[in-house]
């Protein structure tokens, strides 16, 4: 079988959270793990759903999309406050 979409899994901090499932998407889990594990190395159903939603999250173009936007949205916002103030430094100078 080829490698799997999610790869070997980084070690990265950790955030506890407690979520509920469907039992059949229970089980899918279980059968990814199972199948990551014989791949790669021993891993937990539960260490994989982080890893699995970065993915997800990751590869939404409208997420993506939305994020990008507003990161410009508050680059706009800020730079003209920056250049007033240099505006107005110059202007206090100058006076």
């Amino acid at each position: 079988m080829p490698d799997l979409r999610l790869g070997r899994l980084p070690k990265v901090g950790v955030v506890r959270m407690t979520i509920i499932l469907p039992e059949p998407l229970k089980e899918e889990l279980d059968q990814y793990a199972a199948e990551h594990s014989r791949l790669y190395e021993p891993v937990d159903t539960a260490a994989l759903i982080p890893h699995m939603l970065e993915a997800f999250v990751g590869s939404d173009r409208g997420w993506r999309s939305s994020k990008a936007k507003a990161g410009r949205a508050r680059q706009r916002g800020a730079s003209p406050a920056s250049s007033t103030t240099r505006s107005g430094a110059e202007g206090d100078g100058s006076a």
